[in-house]
């Protein structure tokens, strides 16, 4: 599914987004960052008067100093790569006359290798900044004169993925239990192909899973959602609601939109209404969250039920179905008006699911949002050449953007995947 910036409804309206009445910049009270002295610099270096500014004797070494005026230069080191080399010293017992051998670091396996520092900055760079691999040669070359290959690079980031691999599950294994889970799925190009990444996510965990189809089969293939048994917030899509062991809730920011359609297209006033309906419930219910409440209180909970039925009964009237026509059998073809009006009406657990938990959101901005970087790597690195490339990176990008909620530090994490024990998110 596309984002909302361009969910295929293939007609323009108005953004949902407000324009502000703040000024640009800086707001009043907003404090400020300024580069500041450190009390301990790496380096002082001294710089001494030689003659007197006023006869022009010269100042000797035993000169009072009276005041140290400081300045700070904060620059970055000369960059170049350490080489340590490591010895495995062969030693002759003087009891026996014996040779026995040291044993090397599971970290040197060969004559010469890069550390694992090296290549975890390499794959943070690839999978994180999304820099295409060509472009992380050519930095790697100039910034430290390291002459990589695009197949040393992809190879790291196969290692990469392989160390992942149990991670991967033990995420997938807690999104199942997870008792709110966000999905929604985007269109890539992998082998030549059309193929799709299908997210599942919480405020703490993200999964990326590579599939040929959109639908069910992907989903399923995936493992997420067929054992899943709490609340599934998307947009609607009809294979979401093959999996019938959990509750749906539907995400009303695509619900606005089309609303804003009607208005804006079709002069629809049900819908404007409608639509402000919808946001002062969300208020309400962002009031009620912040508070500490669980639910909403019962009698302005179903003045809101109210409200919403009565609004969905004015525009069922306004937009009465097609007339069926003799020779023409089967369903007829119904106007946008009438066609969502349906959805609200026979989905309103689905749609209102918010107003009574919670804990389910208004929207299912939290996928949209793991998905919305992908779409950048499309559009800056291009398509994945095979289907070891794009599984790679849904299984890194996966582990980075769950690692990235808990605020853990994703570069050192991706150090331990080339040392160990291995970081793994927290699952609790």
């Amino acid at each position: 599914m596309t984002p909302p910036s361009s969910d295929g409804l293939a007609r323009k309206t108005r953004s949902l987004r407000r324009r502000s009445e703040k000024k640009p910049g800086g707001q009043l009270g907003h404090r400020g960052e300024t580069l500041r002295l450190v009390a301990l610099p790496d380096d002082v270096v001294e710089h001494r008067p030689v003659l007197c500014s006023s006869c022009q004797s010269p100042l000797s070494a035993a000169a009072p100093v009276l005041l140290r005026e400081r300045r700070q230069v904060h620059e970055l080191p000369a960059v170049r790569l350490q080489v340590t080399e490591h010895q495995a010293l062969h030693m002759r017992c003087l009891a026996c006359q014996a040779v026995t051998a040291a044993a090397f670091p599971a970290e040197v396996p060969s004559r010469v290798q890069y550390g694992p520092r090296l290549r975890a900055l390499a794959v943070y760079l690839v999978e994180q900044q999304l820099v295409p691999y060509g472009r992380v040669r050519e930095l790697f070359g100039d910034l430290l004169g390291a002459d990589l290959s695009v197949g040393t690079l992809v190879e790291w980031v196969g290692q990469a993925a392989i160390a992942l691999e149990p991670v991967e599950a033990s995420i997938k294994a807690a999104l199942s239990q997870a008792p709110v889970l966000h999905s929604d799925e985007t269109g890539i190009r992998q082998a030549g192909r059309l193929a799709w990444i299908h997210v599942a996510s919480t405020k703490q965990l993200t999964h990326y899973g590579v599939h040929p189809q959109r639908g069910a089969a992907a989903t399923s293939a995936i493992g997420i959602l067929p054992d899943f048994r709490g609340v599934s917030v998307h947009d609607g899509w009809k294979p979401y609601r093959s999996h019938t062991s959990c509750r749906h809730a539907l995400c009303n920011i695509h619900h606005l939109r089309e609303l804003t359609f009607l208005e804006e297209q079709y002069q629809q006033t049900w819908a404007k209404d409608l639509k402000e309906l919808l946001r002062e419930m969300k208020a309400a219910t962002d009031h009620a969250r912040a508070t500490g409440a669980v639910q909403l209180p019962r009698a302005e909970r179903d003045q809101f039920v109210a409200r919403y039925e009565k609004l969905l009964a004015t525009g069922l009237a306004a937009n009465p179905p097609p007339l069926r026509l003799p020779h023409h059998p089967g369903r007829q073809k119904q106007s946008p008006a009438r066609n969502l009006l349906e959805r609200l009406w026979l989905g309103q657990g689905e749609v209102l699911a918010f107003l009574d938990d919670l804990a389910i959101p208004f929207d299912n901005n939290q996928a949209e949002r793991d998905l919305r970087m992908l779409k950048v790597q499309q559009k800056v690195s291009g398509c994945f050449r095979s289907t070891r490339g794009g599984t790679a990176f849904a299984r890194i990008r996966g582990y980075l953007s769950s690692l990235g909620k808990q605020g853990v530090k994703r570069l050192a994490a991706l150090e331990s995947l080339f040392t160990s024990p291995l970081l793994y998110p927290s699952f609790g």
